[in-house]
């Protein structure tokens, strides 16, 4: 009895989702210690401009929601696109395992800085302000590169070695995961537009005790 498309998802492709997982888990280590890279006046330009949006989001200043909303949509769906297009093209395959690791990367990145300048209450401000919406942008990235990864497999595998195998079940499901993640995505980007800024404004009270 043939299995649905999402079982293989699930349970064939389970060393690709822990390696992936593993690839984004590095890359967020690594972009957190590249803080430490920085000279101290990188560092202390950084953690001006922190405190700047800091003192921007104390004061209600924050960005205009619906302009805000549109920018994260567009770019989740730049990065999810170029997944996409990168795994049915088969040699950009390295370049999703390369898209993940620096999407770790700048997450990690992020995430240091806020530790470098602030501490602890750095930590209190990255849960409340970077962790939400990635609990939603990381899980749908991981899901898009597994697919684009299994893909450009199924292609090398079936039309270019065994000259053999259909196209359009893999293809399709390839495109449906890539539509359900984009839904999500865009899930994510309403958060980061309307509810993160509201979250940031009350943790930035965090910051300014750590300062």
């Amino acid at each position: 009895m043939k299995s649905s498309w999402l079982q293989p998802l699930v349970k064939d492709q389970l060393s690709l989702y822990v390696f992936v997982s593993v690839l984004l888990v590095v890359g967020v280590i690594f972009g957190t210690l590249m803080v430490h890279a920085l000279t101290l006046e990188q560092q202390e330009d950084l953690a001006g401009d922190v405190n700047h949006f800091v003192q921007m989001l104390s004061s209600g200043m924050g960005p205009d929601q619906v302009q805000s909303f549109w920018d994260r949509a567009w770019l989740h769906t730049r990065w999810l696109v170029l997944i996409w297009l990168l795994g049915i093209s088969v040699i950009g395959m390295p370049l999703v395992l390369a898209l993940d690791f620096l999407k770790g990367v700048l997450i990690g990145f992020t995430v240091g800085i806020l530790i470098q300048g602030h501490g602890w209450h750095g930590v209190l401000f990255s849960l409340l302000s970077v962790a939400p919406p990635n609990l939603i942008v990381l899980p749908a990235l991981l899901i898009v590169s597994v697919s684009s990864i299994s893909f450009s497999i199924h292609l090398v595998k079936q039309r270019l070695m065994l000259r053999q195998g259909k196209l359009r079940h893999p293809f399709l499901s390839h495109a449906s995961i890539a539509f359900m993640m984009l839904a999500a995505l865009w899930a994510a980007a309403l958060l980061e537009a309307y509810l993160s800024p509201h979250l940031m404004s009350w943790a930035s009270g965090f910051l300014s005790t750590g300062s």
